[in-house]
């Protein structure tokens, strides 16, 4: 981590292909899988872009059944079964995290896949939070061959939890 704190990342579209990334941090690369549509300004709900813009880490999730607490400089909070996050503009918590019950809609946490073992919530769309603009934006871990997202940044689980000590509320996520 840098002196103040501060860590910088820095998230690009890998030549020749909208759904792969090159994350930059400390003068290390890692690839990323972006959203399915590639990184766009102009992020809606539901487009499966990676919204471009200047982001900060806000707080780690993870699955405490399938891995240990990470260190790290960020708040942290175990995932729950009824943890989700809501994905509907019209609702008043639309872009927070939520608690659902068994058949309610919304963005599990607790999945069946690998992929929200651990996350990075970033402050995408949180202020102000603008119904429709995206929600549930995410660092988190990747699938094999790292396939596209619905618009988060992810990558393997190594190399993630060798990002997640680096990270503080002062850390700057830029993806352009």
């Amino acid at each position: 981590m840098a002196k103040n704190g501060h860590t910088t990342i820095t998230v690009t579209r890998a030549p020749g292909n909208r759904t792969r990334g090159i994350l930059r941090i400390n003068g290390r690369a890692f690839p990323v899988a972006l959203g399915r549509a590639g990184i766009k300004a102009n992020k809606r709900e539901g487009d499966g872009a990676t919204p471009r813009g200047r982001f900060r880490p806000q707080r780690l999730w993870w699955r405490a059944d399938r891995m240990p607490r990470l260190r790290t400089h960020l708040p942290a909070r175990t995932i729950s079964r009824i943890d989700a996050w809501c994905e509907d503009p019209a609702d008043p918590r639309y872009n927070m995290p939520i608690s659902l019950k068994d058949a309610a809609p919304g963005d599990r946490l607790w999945r069946e896949d690998d992929l929200y073992n651990l996350i990075i919530e970033l402050d995408h769309n949180m202020r102000p939070r603008i119904a429709g603009r995206g929600s549930a934006v995410f660092l988190h871990l990747s699938r094999k061959q790292l396939l596209p997202t619905a618009g988060c940044v992810a990558m393997p689980i190594e190399e993630l939890r060798r990002l997640v000590p680096l990270l503080s509320k002062k850390s700057t996520i830029n993806i352009v």
